[in-house]
């Protein structure tokens, strides 16, 4: 999860390094809410080796000024709607376009970038909002209830409209978001897949083989023209398991007449990932100190890196034997072999928490260890109970972490609250991923959107919508129809 989304942000002197300064703004009514309160928080946690990290890793409170609530969009441009525009108003059901108070819509012509207001039925903008519904209808919309899939349906038009044409994923509207993630973006590929959209799904991961790095490694996050990364953040290794494993959750749902002939224009990309993953391997099979998903430093192995290696290691491993390179499967399976050794003997003794030291506590992360990213170990379901109690927060979402490096405060965090919905689905545990999602999906701010944050008070804070937030819970209900997702298989070589 990028810095400047996941760490609480700060207004700071040298002298207050340390010390963080709440500043609040009130938006929009929320659903359910009487308002959107939005949080500010301060400086890098301390405690964190985070080496260049800091270097427009945090944004300036200026691009708070007005944070996005919700989207309209053409599908080639997007235009964000603030807190000021979405009072009283509503999306015309099952489309981007904005039913205002004064009944006439709002919405983003097609070739244009700017938005009109037209008179309500304009025939142009009706136009759009079939467009959208045939999209939706021709793909898969999960739920077991109206509520559930009129959620689902607006995360997929939310993904839909973040994602640009050349494939780059936008991890929200809002300056400090308006950037492509490679861990974002396979989750919002694998959302895609599963819910038969399958050219979006693989757009993304054309995207994502067109700004792979020389080495194998993806930036932390690029420009979404592509033309690279816009600061100088360490990237992050993760993305070597992320991909794969993206690319592997396409190939399960693509057609088959053309999944290999088109698996081939993407297995380079996976090559270089899974070589790059493992070689980064160790001794005790346990992959560098790296920036996890926080984007924070550690100085020894964590779960965040460690575990997506796992999961793209055996999907590489696995579309190899598609392509038939028996040589790169054994590599990649022995690999993930090593990974899986080192982990059960150096984290899941912890319980699986951050760090391999035992000094950074639980972390939400735990939860890359359950489907449909790895097989459960025997002493997941276990973990995954301690974790989700060491971080539930009085207003019923999750903190990402509770390092005592990295006070996160009261803020709820809406994808590490989402994982726990994806794993407890992913092991059978379906009454408490429901649990879960019930409380994810109450969060909706007055447009449906799911926010990125919670405030303490239970109300939708920081930015809306986020894509991660929306692939999880895509990902989430598809698994609660009944067939799990599924899982790159873990084979001995």
């Amino acid at each position: 999860m990028p810095a400047v989304r996941l760490v609480c942000w700060a207004v700071v002197t040298a002298s207050l390094a340390s010390v963080a300064l709440p500043v609040c703004a009130v938006g929009a009514a929320a659903r359910r809410h009487t308002g959107e309160e939005r949080s500010v928080f301060l400086v890098a946690p301390p405690g964190h080796h985070s080496r260049g990290d800091a270097d427009g890793s945090y944004a300036p409170l200026s691009v708070l000024a007005a944070p996005t609530v919700g989207l309209l969009s053409n599908t080639s441009a997007t235009e964000g709607i603030t807190p000021a525009v979405a009072q009283g108003a509503r999306y015309v059901e099952r489309s981007n376009v904005l039913r205002l108070p004064s009944g006439r819509w709002k919405y983003l012509p097609v070739g244009r970038t700017a938005s009109a207001v037209v008179a309500f039925d304009d025939p142009t903008a009706r136009q759009q909002i079939t467009q959208s519904r045939a999209w939706l209808a021709a793909g898969r919309v999960p739920g077991s209830s109206p509520a559930q899939r009129e959620a689902a349906e607006r995360a997929l038009l939310t993904m839909r409209a973040l994602l640009r044409p050349n494939g780059a994923m936008a991890a929200g509207w809002t300056p400090g978001w308006m950037y492509s993630w490679p861990r974002d973006s396979s989750f919002a590929s694998a959302a895609f897949a599963h819910t038969g959209h399958e050219a979006e799904a693989y757009r993304i991961l054309r995207y994502s083989a067109a700004t792979q790095r020389k080495d194998g490694t993806w930036d932390a996050r690029t420009k979404l023209d592509g033309s690279g990364p816009p600061d100088g953040r360490r990237w992050q290794l993760d993305a070597n398991g992320w991909v794969p494993w993206a690319t592997w959750q396409w190939y399960q749902t693509a057609p088959r007449p053309t999944r290999r002939a088109r698996l081939a224009a993407l297995y380079p990309m996976v090559r270089k990932a899974a070589d790059r993953a493992a070689a980064c391997l160790g001794a005790d099979g346990l992959p560098p100190a790296s920036p996890d998903y926080w984007e924070l430093m550690t100085t020894t192995p964590n779960i965040g890196t460690a575990a997506p290696l796992l999961a793209g290691l055996n999907a590489a491993a696995d579309l190899a034997r598609a392509v038939n390179r028996p040589d790169d499967a054994a590599r990649w399976s022995a690999a993930a072999g090593r990974l899986s050794g080192g982990i059960s003997k150096r984290f899941a003794p912890l319980g699986y928490q951050r760090t391999v030291d035992g000094l950074h506590g639980h972390d939400s992360a735990v939860a890359f260890m359950a489907p449909p990213f790895n097989a459960a170990p025997a002493d997941l379901p276990r973990a995954l109970d301690a974790t989700h109690r060491a971080l539930l927060l009085p207003n019923g979402g999750l903190t990402p972490g509770n390092d005592p490096t990295a006070p996160w405060g009261g803020n709820a965090w809406t994808p590490s609250t989402s994982f726990f919905a994806l794993a407890w689905a992913g092991t059978g545990r379906t009454a408490k991923a429901r649990q879960v999602l019930d409380w994810v999906l109450s969060k909706q701010n007055s447009l449906g959107e799911l926010p990125e944050k919670v405030n303490p008070a239970g109300r939708p804070a920081s930015v809306a919508p986020l894509a991660w937030t929306g692939s999880i819970t895509v990902l989430s209900l598809v698994a609660l129809e009944g067939k799990p997702l599924p899982t790159p298989p873990l084979r001995a070589r």
